[in-house]
């Protein structure tokens, strides 16, 4: 079969909306096929093994969550402090929230990667590269905190949107305003 990677996408992106709305015991090829709107077979024809279509999920959603290389240029030429800093989060913040079904897919995948030690490999693999790029990232751009801040941050906002997604606490703080409480918090003024 020839390699049609808008397809692939097409398929992935089902995939994510049935993972956000069904969970992951209701990804089946099956239903991303009817997500899809292609015919029966489709996406077991793209992805053979379920291990191969959580694969191409995992990857979809590092695609959709990737930063705007643009974005990120044009903050770059602001001064590398802590409101800076802040505001690489914000962003990270801004993409997870912009499509709820790619953090909730995300969420799924996590709890599913409890009970399957493929879905745990392929997750971890991407999670543990992610985190890395961002260390690498945050350091090559002389940002504040290192990789202990980093993992905390990625702690924090994992919990923000865990609880921005289900059943949020009404604390009257806006995601802004938590973010910055988390950058407050978390890097030490020596950190500038």
């Amino acid at each position: 079969m020839a390699r049609n990677d808008a397809r692939r996408a097409s398929l992935a992106d089902a995939g994510i909306r049935v993972l956000a709305e069904a969970g992951a015991r209701g990804l089946t090829h099956r239903a991303v096929d009817i997500a899809a709107g292609t015919p029966k077979g489709t996406a077991s024809n793209y992805f053979p093994r379920r291990d191969d279509l959580i694969a191409a999920l995992v990857t979809r959603i590092g695609e959709r969550l990737a930063p705007d290389p643009a974005a990120v240029a044009a903050e770059s030429s602001s001064l590398q402090d802590r409101a800076l800093f802040a505001a690489y989060l914000r962003d990270v913040v801004r993409r997870l929230r912009a499509d709820p079904h790619v953090s909730l897919a995300l969420f799924e995948l996590r709890i599913e990667s409890a009970r399957s030690p493929a879905v745990a490999m392929a997750l971890g693999k991407w999670r543990q590269e992610s985190f890395e790029a961002d260390v690498d990232f945050n350091e090559n751009a002389g940002l504040p905190g290192g990789r202990a801040e980093i993992a905390l941050f990625h702690y924090a906002i994992d919990g923000l949107m865990l609880d921005h997604l289900t059943a949020p606490l009404d604390t009257g703080l806006g995601l802004d305003e938590v973010v910055d409480e988390f950058v407050n918090r978390l890097l030490p003024r020596s950190a500038e």
